[in-house]
């Protein structure tokens, strides 16, 4: 069983993941939050084995919230994806230097998301 938290704050976005997520029952969405702030706090008391991550959100955005997780949480514990509908290699290359395992398109279909949903190999 794979434990997500969601990261966006466009309601729509998240609605729209954890729809796709619950499709799958080894998938379960330990929680999904709209401010990168909630993050660590939130991680503290729900651990969880993947966040997918909004890369711009208002307050801290998601290369800061990713550098604040790895603080407390390696990355062979905890997956870190950011998602974007940037196409920017500055952004990308900022978030994996902050310690995220990888990006996304917010674009991604369900079959390109699954496998990176299952991925084993970063715990």
């Amino acid at each position: 069983m794979t434990r997500i938290l969601i990261v966006d704050d466009q309601d729509e976005i998240r609605a729209g993941i954890k729809a796709m997520l619950r499709l799958d029952p080894s998938l379960v969405v330990a929680g999904d939050l709209s401010d990168g702030l909630q993050v660590v706090p939130f991680l503290r008391d729900h651990p969880v084995d993947l966040v997918l991550m909004d890369i711009r959100m208002p307050g801290i955005d998601g290369v800061e919230a990713t550098r604040r997780i790895r603080k407390e949480h390696p990355p062979e514990k905890m997956r870190v994806i950011v998602l974007t509908t940037f196409d920017q290699d500055d952004i990308v290359l900022a978030a994996l230097r902050a310690g995220a395992n990888g990006f996304l398109s917010k674009t991604v279909s369900p079959g390109q998301l699954d496998p990176v949903l299952k991925d084993r190999a970063c715990r």
